[in-house]
């Protein structure tokens, strides 16, 4: 109808700016907080903007147009691979908050693309990698049409998904969170007290030994959405094999179809139906990219499907993930890598996972502790 106002968009990017940098950052008076996102998450970055002047804290965007990384990638030198810019070890070490927003405008930019320089890349920048971890974060997501498209949604249809997802869709998406926080500490109270943690379902009958390791009850402050306890197993301790389900898709390259034999925490078979050659890449990384570096469990069921974005994949509840590589120290993990790739395996349709041979979860529901 003619002079009929644009919808307005979805999720309401004042109330997603509200809750990020409130809830997830804790942003404070003086505080310099790093926002890296694209061009195309300018209705959200302009609302982040906006609350961290609020709080009295310094906002600095760093904003890539479409093409930038896959352009990055066509024309660097191998000073450009294997070193890092001087000004990216300052600028992580100043910062007191960073805030990643995915948005991609292609999220098969990098197809084509040499994994290898892919994996030089992440190697060189490992230092600036560290330095971030020890600094309060959050990753997050703005719906665009590629990711619509490869979650095979509408765009309306995806953006009332991640809202969903994000708990913006209740009435106080804070109350949500801490409501799920709580659950996920009884959760935790569970497992903190098992020696090993079995996984089982088609393809997959695999242990982890956590005796004395640390979950992390993962509540949207550092990821949003959320939705994960996870924990470091030891580095000697994961036997068996398992098979992910769920369609990985790191850097724009599809993965399906992965099978991996572990034995003493080391993967020692690996086969994919899909993306073979990424997977040899991927374990080749480094030494510690053979090794398993976190075991989680997703419990947001405001996730109700796979989507190809491990940021939302791995929190669905009834999911298991598994990464290959770095661990976080606050787990008590020790293993080191440059890669860090977290692979899922969904469980709803007839999988469990049991602590010390008690069941906690079945056919991705948990048992006598209702979300």
């Amino acid at each position: 109808m003619s002079g009929a106002s644009a919808a307005p968009p979805r999720p309401a990017p004042g109330a997603f700016a509200d809750l990020l940098t409130g809830y997830c950052l804790d942003v404070g008076a003086g505080q310099h907080v790093l926002v890296r996102s694209t061009s195309l998450a300018a209705p959200l970055l302009l609302e982040v903007q906006r609350a961290i002047l609020q709080r009295d804290a310094w906002p600095l965007l760093r904003v890539e147009v479409p093409g930038q990384t896959r352009s990055f990638y066509q024309h660097a030198q191998d000073r450009h691979l294997d070193l890092v810019d001087d000004l990216a070890l300052p600028e992580a070490r100043r910062a007191d908050a960073l805030l990643g927003i995915q948005a991609p405008a292609d999220t098969r930019e990098l197809v084509g693309i040499d994994p290898e320089l892919i994996t030089r890349v992440a190697r060189a920048r490992r230092a600036v990698r560290e330095q971030t971890m020890r600094k309060r974060w959050c990753s997050t997501l703005w719906p665009t049409p590629a990711l619509a498209a490869q979650a095979g949604m509408s765009e309306p249809d995806f953006a009332a998904f991640v809202e969903r997802a994000l708990f913006l869709d209740r009435p106080d998406p804070v109350l949500a969170w801490r409501q799920l926080a709580a659950f996920q500490d009884r959760l935790i109270e569970r497992l903190a007290r098992a020696r090993e943690i079995r996984v089982q379902a088609d393809g997959t009958d695999v242990r982890f030994r956590v005796t004395r390791r640390t979950w992390v009850n993962s509540d949207g402050k550092r990821n949003m959405p959320s939705g994960e306890v996870f924990t470091g197993p030891h580095e000697d301790g994961v036997d068996g094999r398992i098979r992910f389900t769920v369609r990985s898709a790191p850097a724009g390259i599809d993965v399906e179809g992965v099978e991996l034999e572990l034995r003493s925490g080391e993967v020692v078979a690996a086969r994919a139906r899909r993306g073979q050659d990424y997977l040899d890449r991927a374990l080749a990384t480094d030494d510690g990219a053979r090794r398993v570096g976190e075991l989680g469990i997703g419990t947001n069921y405001g996730i109700d499907r796979a989507i190809g974005t491990i940021l939302f994949d791995e929190k669905l509840g009834g999911t298991v993930h598994m990464a290959l590589g770095r661990s976080y120290p606050e787990t008590g993990g020790r293993n080191r890598s440059a890669l860090h790739w977290d692979l899922i395996c969904d469980l709803r349709a007839g999988g469990r996972i049991l602590a010390d041979d008690e069941v906690v979860q079945q056919d991705g529901r948990f048992v006598a502790l209702p979300v």
